[in-house]
């Protein structure tokens, strides 16, 4: 396997003709936010059901803005999931906001709804659910358990563009929705994001917050009356994005004919024969943005994902990992989280991996990956 063309975890794939598009703007003389970027969020909204869509520049600031839309700030908690990329969880601190977990399902890997419920104190505010691998949380007890407790809801949906609930796509309901466009998402823009509002006036405000807060008026006028950032997305972004989104509907089909054949290849037997865990089998709502393992536990003592990582290297296959829990980073240590406080998120971060998974990848990549990890995963 080790003379075959080394098989990343991920790459992405730009067509000529968005790379000719990307061409056409730098000619054009308009290369910051202009008239791309107002056509993109025209076909954002369109696939949201008429939602109003504002591009940023990253998937992070996309979910800060929604929680200074929200008014959270000091004194409030906003609750989410120990696994996920530490911006879900640092954008709660930069408001001013204190940050509290709740474990994950073991199955499915998401935030446990119950557990975030136990979790809710007269303090809480809002809720940050994660769609980790492009999977969603159970959309309707999300959205009860909002209602129940008065919680505003930001999904960090980063990986779940083209993933749906019950028929119905993810960011077409709900309250506010965050979606990155990173350059190993399904869709890229190389860098970027959008968010996903509930009426003109938080569309607005997400416009404020995105350029240093201010407001144009007439040829001449301008003002500023809340603290923005400098968060808009570019006409050079905003062309590969519209040239990737042209292809959602067939980046997703394929992505999930990949996703069940990755399913064919470990076979029935997998997890019993090789003691590791597969993601949940769902080919309706997820993307499948991820592909992910739980590894076990190593019986000679070494450490199990960075012993896997190196050997599935050495064989030419790349492997990620997608994450290391939050609370367990220094930053959070100082906050006081510590070992043991989320036993499943722990143990799920220490373990998991994630596999191949990509546009361009074919079949056979898919049973070269899978015969790498039996390999590997058979000599432990």
């Amino acid at each position: 396997m080790s003379s075959l063309p080394f098989l990343p975890f991920s790459k992405p794939t730009i067509d000529e003709a968005t790379i000719a598009a990307v061409g056409d703007v730098l000619r054009s003389g308009w290369i910051t936010s202009g008239p791309k970027v107002q056509a993109f969020e025209a076909q954002l909204s369109e696939y949201f059901g008429g939602r109003p869509v504002r591009t940023f520049n990253s998937g992070t600031c996309t979910m800060e803005i929604a929680l200074r839309i929200a008014g959270i700030g000091a004194g409030d908690e906003v609750i989410t999931t120990p696994i996920s990329w530490v911006a879900t969880a640092n954008v709660i601190i930069e408001v001013g906001a204190t940050p509290v977990f709740a474990d994950i399902d073991p199955v499915t890997r998401n935030i446990d709804l119950a557990k975030l419920e136990a979790a809710i104190t007269a303090r809480t505010k809002a809720i940050i659910p994660v769609y980790l691998s492009g999977l969603p949380v159970d959309m309707d007890a999300l959205y009860a358990l909002a209602k129940k407790h008065n919680l505003r809801v930001v999904e960090d949906a980063a990986q779940a563009l083209g993933s749906s609930w019950q028929g119905e796509r993810i960011g077409a309901r709900g309250d506010f929705v965050s979606f990155s466009f990173q350059a190993n998402k399904n869709i890229t823009s190389s860098e970027g994001g959008c968010l996903v509002l509930n009426n003109e006036d938080e569309a607005r405000l997400a416009e404020k917050y995105r350029l240093q807060g201010v407001t144009r008026t007439g040829f001449d006028g301008l003002d500023v009356d809340v603290l923005g950032g400098k968060f808009n997305m570019t006409d050079i972004a905003a062309a590969i994005g519209l040239g990737q989104f042209a292809h959602i509907e067939t980046i997703t089909a394929h992505r999930r004919e990949l996703a069940k054949h990755y399913f064919e290849c470990f076979g029935p037997e997998f997890e019993a024969e090789y003691g590791a865990q597969l993601p949940v089998a769902d080919f309706n709502n997820t993307n499948w943005h991820l592909f992910q393992l739980v590894l076990p536990e190593r019986k000679d003592g070494q450490p199990a994902r960075a012993t896997f990582m190196k050997e599935m290297q050495a064989l030419g296959v790349g492997v990620g990992y997608h994450y290391p829990p939050i609370h367990l980073l220094s930053l959070y240590r100082a906050l006081g989280f510590k070992e043991g406080m989320f036993p499943v998120a722990e143990r799920v971060g220490r373990l998991i991996v994630s596999l191949p998974m990509f546009t361009a990848m074919t079949k056979a990549d898919v049973e070269r990956s899978v015969a790498a990890v039996k390999a590997v995963l058979r000599n432990a």
